[in-house]
């Protein structure tokens, strides 16, 4: 114990990996005790750790979060002894990566307790291009044939070791390339670069993984991430700590490390746990396709109650995610007399946040009370209500503005538009409508934000008719509709009377429009050539007077109520 404890007294020059006489030491005393002993020494020489094992391997404590800087590396050195004639393990290359090491060396041990051969690794600078890790964890078009992110070399000896290496060098000139690279890779970048993480359970009906992600990508994209690369892992199941496997996860943060990626999205709601175990075990920022939804509604979100519903979505979600690891946020807040540490930060962060949104539901219930005012005065005046209803980005702002000769903003993005705008409209039979616009929709909507806007999208019920608009140019747009109905299903919508509209007709097929009306009895439109809304406006007039007739609107009020 006195000589490993002398091992913290002793420090390694700056030009040297591990100077001759504390390697031979090393050597010896991991001999006398026959198991691995290692050294962490940072770049003043200083060795700030001492490890000792087992004969088989050692176990590198817990180092903290790594240095500021994206480019940059730990700032420690590891330096380890072998039991025997043996080379860096798969496992020494791993926490070399992981914990983003300057260097891994292994020092053998011959019987008499020599120090024998030296092998020492260093991380290597990704190459400048990029690619999809698949299914068996390789970037696409390199095969099982990709060069490994680190180099290895081997020296007979310490003297040789001594004469080839200068640590400080190679460190440096690692460092200067990692950051060159991602220079490169992100000067016509303005966002941070995120990794898209998909596991493909192979469910019946499930929809392909090509298709999540490519609309978690343009999601990301909204919320002013760079999206720079993709990850599928194909599993029976979500590993329920890290949702991927261990080993894949391993290859993630290696290549965040090389191509400056900074955050990880993945497309399944991730549960608090899994959140805190993938956050320490990477070091990265940890987020899932709720989060990003919600943080879209939050940049756009422009009138009192939009930004109240999504303030309270946010609550709801952030809710059980609060943590933290220690006790050290601790305060007596108890009073005089109170007995242990009190009560802690993460108590009182979760009783303010309960405090906010029992806040924010007494807010939005005044709000609603004043907008079921101006519903019961347009039903008094029994003036129909025409709603648009669709998956986001379908065209629905542009559909409102054309037929209405509004202003609403409308752009080619998702979530574009979050506030409800009513406009009036004059059909063909002197008869004037209320038409509303209301948020758009999207497979898996979060529970959170279904919640928050439960008051919003129940104004639905007192509308006499939907106009389901349906983008046909969308390769998915009947997985899209399902999907919108399903969602006007759980809100007990089911039973308004609909009519389908196929928007952006121009950009589809004419052949496959055609036979989307006839299979859903809707009508074609486009919303930026106002000849082809003659027909929508057409058959929304006879529908509604179809409802008229049998007394549709009744019904639909008692049903709604």
């Amino acid at each position: 114990m006195r000589a490993i404890e002398r091992l913290y007294r002793r420090k390694v020059p700056p030009g040297q990996l591990i100077h001759l006489e504390l390697g031979r030491e090393l050597a010896s005393i991991s001999r006398d005790v026959s198991s691995q002993l290692g050294l962490l020494i940072d770049r003043q020489g200083v060795v700030r750790h001492v490890i000792v094992g087992d004969a088989q391997g050692i176990e590198i404590p817990e180092l903290g979060r790594a240095r500021a800087g994206a480019s940059r590396l730990r700032g420690l050195r590891c330096v380890h002894t072998h039991l025997g004639p043996s080379g860096l393990s798969h496992e020494d290359l791993t926490d070399m990566a992981l914990l983003r090491l300057d260097l891994m060396a292994a020092l053998e041990v011959d019987e008499e307790g020599g120090a024998g051969r030296v092998h020492m690794a260093h991380l290597l600078p990704s190459p400048e291009e990029e690619g999809e890790i698949g299914a068996s964890g390789a970037a696409s078009g390199k095969g099982e044939n990709q060069k490994p992110p680190w180099e290895v070399n081997s020296f007979a000896d310490l003297t040789e070791l001594h004469n080839a290496v200068n640590p400080a060098a190679i460190v440096s000139s690692l460092e200067e390339e990692i950051a060159r690279v991602r220079r490169n890779a992100t000067r016509l970048e303005t966002g941070e670069r995120a990794l898209l993480v998909h596991v493909d359970q192979g469910l019946p009906g499930a929809r392909p993984a090509a298709a999540e992600l490519a609309e978690l990508a343009t999601l990301v994209e909204g919320a002013g991430l760079t999206p720079s690369g993709q990850v599928i892992q194909r599993r029976r199941r979500p590993d329920p700590r890290f949702v991927i496997g261990k080993g894949r996860l391993s290859q993630i943060l290696i290549r965040s490390l090389q191509t400056g990626v900074e955050a990880l999205v993945f497309t399944h709601e991730l549960t608090p746990a899994q959140m805190r175990s993938l956050a320490d075990f990477t070091d990265l920022k940890i987020l899932d396709r709720t989060q990003i939804i919600l943080d879209i509604f939050a940049q756009r979100a422009s009138s009192r109650l939009g930004k109240l519903q999504v303030e309270l979505a946010q609550l709801r979600y952030m809710l059980p995610r609060l943590s933290t690891k220690s006790t050290a946020l601790s305060r007596l807040t108890g009073g005089i007399g109170g007995r242990g540490p009190g009560e802690t930060k993460l108590e009182i962060h979760r009783r303010r946040a309960h405090e906010r949104i029992r806040r924010l539901e007494r807010e939005l219930e005044q709000l609603q009370r004043k907008r079921a005012q101006g519903r019961r005065r347009r039903q008094r005046r029994e003036v129909p209500v025409l709603s648009l209803v669709g998956y986001t980005n379908a065209g629905k702002s542009t559909l409102l503005n054309a037929l209405t000769d509004s202003a609403v903003l409308a752009e080619d993005r998702l979530f574009a538009t979050l506030d409800t705008s009513s406009r009036r409209l004059r059909l063909p039979r002197e008869q004037e409508v209320i038409i509303t616009d209301t948020v758009g929709f999207i497979h898996d909507l979060p529970k959170e934000l279904v919640a928050a806007f439960r008051s919003t999208l129940e104004e639905l019920g007192e509308a006499d008719l939907l106009l389901h608009v349906v983008d046909a140019s969308d390769p998915d747009c009947e997985e899209n509709l399902a999907a919108v109905e399903r969602l006007l299903a759980d809100l007990g919508l089911e039973k308004i009377p609909m009519l389908h509209v196929f928007n952006q007709m121009d950009k589809a097929d004419e052949i496959q429009v055609a036979n989307l009306c006839r299979r859903y009895e809707g009508v074609a439109a486009c919303g930026i050539e106002p000849r082809t809304l003659i027909p929508l406006i057409e058959a929304a007039s006879d529908r509604l007077g179809e409802i008229r007739q049998g007394g549709g609107t009744d019904e639909i009020s008692q049903t709604a109520s």
